[in-house]
């Protein structure tokens, strides 16, 4: 039983630490999006490819803290799918808005399945239920990102406010794996 709880502690420790870097990330990521104006330029399809790759160097983080644990076959899953979605953004990149936006929608829907189902098999970990929210939420998102491709004026500008989000519910988990971890016992 000891084993357990020390490894349980552990990856809630990681996971915690793991948390507040994606919530950084995603503000700082958000607010150069925004900054670009929405345009794609070689900066902006550089911001664009480096979000899924963030992605996947978060899971590989996620990954080795979770070894101990039995890692969910999702995160897997979530590398392959986020690595496809870099190459398929930066080949949409050059086809404008458009293009950008049907990428990042199936990502968002596929991805946020992906999270959904992981979160679940993690909910006895704690902090898990704004995960379990950010997975469904992305999903519907991911379905009004490939919708508003048809717009007449399509615009990056709401992926910024997804990653936004995304930061902030990652912002709530490691908050609440503060119990988990024993940082904070009164959160």
């Amino acid at each position: 039983m000891t084993t357990i709880t020390t490894s349980t502690h552990d990856l809630a420790t990681a996971l915690r630490k793991l948390y507040f870097v994606r919530f950084g990330f995603a503000i700082i990521w958000a607010i150069l999006i925004i900054a670009t104006g929405g345009d794609i330029d070689a900066f902006t399809a550089t911001l664009l490819v480096i979000y899924p790759l963030f992605d996947v160097g978060a899971v590989l983080v996620d990954l080795r803290a979770s070894r101990a644990t039995r890692p969910a076959a999702g995160l897997y899953v979530n590398i392959a799918l986020s690595t496809a979605t870099a190459i398929g953004l930066g080949i949409a990149a050059a086809s404008g808005e458009p293009a950008v936006l049907r990428v990042w929608g199936a990502w968002a829907i596929t991805a946020g399945t992906v999270q959904l189902a992981v979160a679940v098999t993690r909910r006895r970990l704690g902090g898990q239920v704004p995960q379990i929210l950010s997975g469904g939420i992305s999903v519907l998102a991911g379905g009004s990102f490939i919708a508003a491709a048809s717009a007449d004026d399509p615009t990056l500008t709401n992926i910024a406010g997804y990653a936004v989000l995304g930061g902030i519910f990652f912002l709530v988990s490691a908050l609440r794996l503060n119990r988990a971890s024993g940082v904070d016992q009164d959160a």
